[in-house]
């Protein structure tokens, strides 16, 4: 469609605006009895709930037709083909190739990839089986009990989330070190043997300033407790491509896992960056996962948008970010198993959207981006609730929980659902003051105390929130997961007509950290600064005389 009939999309949506908005959702469910059901879409046992959203059909109605207007559906289908989405670095965006579990072929340049992705898979699992089955051993013969992952951004935070999710307590004991301060290091290496130790080195390049300056020092180590250069090669893989690199460091080809330049850092668990959680689950799982999130593929790709799970996420997320002016939304998963859940979607969503410019290059119109964050229930109620519910802020929230748990301590899980439920109830309801003055009068306070304090204990409600269930968080319903907040952000930048593949926001920073890194360590003389920059760099002086830690 032309632009014309974008921009009109967008003044429908904003028109609409005033006549839904602020209607209260108690009233919308009473006046709709199928509002569940006409709000409700599933994926095998996933059930998507978006009934508790300030929307009636009318919204979605507007939002899908903006869809269209932003021809997402064509982006879609040049994304799974292999176009070159990443226009700034004119690359493919192929991690649908990654879990792709037929024997269809997936060209990029003309070449098919589906046999480098599958032999991957193949050394994956020889060298997991390897590791935890006993057969691969350290330097001095003794089987691996910890493996330290190095790497950082989305060469960490994906394999971490997936690792501490899945990790069923039978393979090594698996420990990631993104942070270059050395403490994260130090700290890790502390209490841990290096002849059962194996290490982890995962950079495309094999340059990630952050990420081989702890390689550096775990080699330091490892050789200084071994005695032997010679240990590094059965102590150290590196999932990258820089052979050259590796092959200086003291790592052998064949302990190299190759990815490739379309498979953007933030969707890469799905490729041999996921090594640890093939370690930490078994080959098995990681397949699983993949099984999962390739599901969740085909149903992106060939669901209409009225039942497309993650066509219709992006929408509401839209019409929260662009329409009624929600600057975040909290993701909130009743499974302490997703404790790094947000911190691995807010590095996908916004590292991916955070942008300004649109891929014609030129500045974008409207907001991009919102902020993500979040933390397990039921731990979050009882730190940043308060302001979700009765904040002046609107925050929509996604619930995750599943019906079942894994655990078999009895009692633990109802009162884990309960509360998740009871949460989104509460923020849809609300209190008005009256239902709180009968409440306390009924509990017998006094009328004094019911004016003093009932004004504080109304819930305006009419908060929105999505609730995603499933029947268990297994290695197959955490791949469908990940994929459907990946399809979600991807639709969302469609819509906004930005690139969500590419980062340049963490460039500068970089480059002017080794501007300052040669200043401090001596190797270059001081340039100007702004006045506080170099105000900064002359107190640290002050404090350190100067000498370089």
């Amino acid at each position: 469609m032309t632009s014309s009939q974008l921009e009109a999309a967008w003044q429908a949506l904003e028109a609409h605006r005033a006549a839904i908005a602020d209607r209260p959702m108690r009233e919308l469910f009473a006046a709709d009895p199928q509002r569940f059901a006409r709000f409700t879409l599933r994926l095998d046992d996933l059930l998507l709930d978006y009934s508790k959203n300030r929307i009636v059909p009318k919204t979605m109605e507007l939002l899908r037709n903006l869809a269209r207007a932003a021809d997402v559906q064509g982006a879609v289908e040049r994304m799974f083909t292999g176009a070159k989405l990443n226009v700034s670095e004119d690359r493919a965006v192929l991690h649908v190739a990654l879990r792709e579990r037929g024997p269809r072929a997936i060209a990029v340049d003309g070449a098919d990839v589906m046999p480098g992705v599958r032999a991957v898979l193949t050394q994956m699992r020889t060298f997991s089986d390897g590791v935890r089955g006993g057969a691969w051993r350290g330097q001095t013969g003794a089987t691996i009990t910890d493996v330290v992952h190095i790497g950082i951004g989305g060469s960490s935070l994906g394999p971490q989330m997936v690792a501490a999710a899945l990790d069923r307590g039978d393979g090594p004991r698996l420990h990631f070190v993104s942070n270059v301060d050395g403490s994260h290091l130090a700290r890790c290496l502390a209490g841990l043997d290096a002849a059962s130790t194996l290490f982890i080195v995962a950079s495309k390049s094999f340059t990630t300033q952050e990420t081989m300056t702890n390689a550096r020092s775990a080699r330091a180590w490892l050789v200084g407790k071994l005695g032997t250069e010679k240990a590094v090669a059965r102590h150290f893989v590196a999932l990258s491509t820089n052979t050259a690199a590796c092959g200086a460091f003291g790592i052998p080809e064949s302990n190299m896992f190759a990815f490739w330049d379309w498979v953007g850092g933030r969707y890469s668990s799905w490729s041999a960056i996921g090594l640890p959680i093939a370690l930490a689950a078994g080959m098995d799982a990681f397949d699983q996962l993949l099984d999962g999130a390739h599901a969740m593929d085909r149903h992106f790709r060939e669901a209409p948008p009225e039942a497309n799970l993650p066509m219709t996420l992006a929408l509401l997320g839209i019409w929260y970010a662009n329409i009624l002016g929600a600057e975040s939304y909290a993701v909130v998963p009743y499974d302490q198993r997703l404790a790094r859940f947000a911190a691995w979607l807010q590095q996908v969503d916004m590292e991916s959207n955070g942008k300004t410019v649109g891929t014609d290059g030129r500045r974008v119109t409207r907001t991009t981006g919102p902020i993500a964050w979040g933390e397990p229930g039921t731990d979050a109620q009882h730190s940043f609730f308060q302001l979700i519910h009765q904040g002046t802020r609107l925050v929509p929230c996604d619930f995750l929980v599943a019906a079942e748990a894994d655990h078999g301590l009895a009692g633990h899980h109802a009162i884990v659902v309960a509360n998740c439920f009871a949460q989104a109830e509460a923020l849809m309801i609300g209190r008005t003051e009256d239902d709180v003055r009968a409440e306390m009068r009924a509990a017998g306070a006094a009328p004094a105390t019911v004016d003093r304090v009932a004004p504080h204990r109304v819930f305006d409600g009419n908060r929105p929130s999505n609730m995603i269930v499933f029947r268990r968080l297994d290695p197959r319903t955490l791949g469908v997961l990940m994929a459907l907040y990946e399809h979600k952000v991807f639709v969302q930048g469609a819509i906004w007509g930005i690139n969500s593949f590419d980062q340049w926001g963490v460039e500068l920073g970089k480059q002017l950290a080794g501007r300052i890194l040669a200043e401090i360590d001596g190797s270059s003389p001081p340039v100007p600064h702004d006045a506080s920059t170099a105000g900064l760099l002359a107190y640290w002086r002050s404090l350190t005389g100067g000498t370089a830690p």
